[in-house]
């Protein structure tokens, strides 16, 4: 897969100042537990380069990166640990273009319309956006969106489960980076079912799965007297169509595929929806519907439900 593809389905990055490898693997661990298997490792410590090491060696399933890199040195030392790919905090042109030669992926960091422009120039689309709510937040890559056409921003720096879906649902980031997920006391002190907490939080916010409506497959007579009498009950409007009938969220329909029914759930995004539920181990049916923009818009689970299929739909 596409390294960028992978990071714009995971949606969050933690980014993390480990100062003791030994945190390495047990952070990792909680991070995959909560749903976000990756990580930004800083050289802010001495520690970064052991732990890209170590979480590399013992938790391949993770996707770990190196942060805040600074010299040529700390970029050969994070690829050699096993980096699978970089981030600088700022745009040094002599850095990018060192950290380019090397062919692992990388996004510059830039907080200027002119940094974002030298990145274009040099065949950067993938902007890191720091320090993001310092310097504008998501207001800021709106109005840079226009002249910017081809970029997409990963905004760090004051992000959070409060204003995280004010970045994500901005078509043009590509992920957000989170400083809050993993703080360098809650590594140090061990809080690692925090850590777990923290990140099931974030993906809970993100993906927004909501219950959207039940489709009983019956076309029947008695299903027009079944939503009727759901509407007399509790006041739900009642719909006739030429697919059958509904009572509010609730519809009876036709279907010969020999479930009882499906169950529709909405999320934010379907591209992080599918990715989320297949790395937890849903079965993703191949009929998946795309919207203009090459975006999953409507897929289904070879999973039932008390013999009802599910639906997810991009809302």
């Amino acid at each position: 897969m596409d390294m960028f593809k992978e990071i714009y389905e995971l949606g969050i990055i933690p980014v993390v100042a480990i100062d003791d490898a030994d945190n390495a693997v047990p952070l990792a661990k909680a991070l995959r537990d909560g749903g976000l298997p990756a990580a930004e490792i800083t050289f802010r410590t001495a520690a970064a380069e052991e732990a890209i090491r170590r979480i590399t060696a013992e938790c391949p399933d993770v996707l770990v990166g190196a942060g805040t890199v600074l010299t040529k040195e700390q970029c050969d030392r994070a690829i050699a640990a096993g980096a699978k790919f970089v981030v600088t905090p700022g745009f040094n042109p002599e850095m990018i273009a060192y950290i380019r030669s090397t062919g692992i992926p990388m996004m510059p960091g830039a907080a200027t319309p002119g940094e974002m422009e030298q990145a274009m120039s040099m065949g950067l689309t993938n902007i890191k956006f720091f320090p993001a709510e310092a310097n504008g937040g998501v207001a800021k890559l709106k109005a840079l969106a226009g002249p910017y056409q081809a970029a997409k921003w990963m905004p760090t720096g004051g992000v959070n489960t409060k204003n995280l879906n004010d970045y994500l649902s901005f078509d043009r980031i590509l992920c957000c980076g989170g400083t809050w997920i993993a703080t360098s006391a809650d590594i140090a002190e061990g809080k690692w079912d925090d850590i777990t907490r923290k990140c099931k939080e974030a993906v809970k916010t993100m993906l927004g799965f909501k219950l959207d409506g039940i489709v009983i497959y019956d076309s029947s007579e008695s299903a027009k007297a079944d939503a009727k009498l759901l509407c007399s009950l509790f006041g739900f409007e009642y719909k006739e169509t030429e697919n059958g009938v509904s009572a509010g969220a609730v519809s009876f329909m036709k279907d010969d595929c020999g479930a009882k029914g499906c169950i529709v759930i909405s999320t934010l995004n379907g591209d992080r929806a599918m990715s989320y539920l297949k790395r937890i181990g849903a079965e993703i049916d191949p009929d998946i519907r795309y919207d203009k923009k090459g975006r999953v818009s409507c897929f289904g689970l070879k999973n039932t439900v008390a013999g009802f299929e599910i639906c997810i739909e991009t809302k």
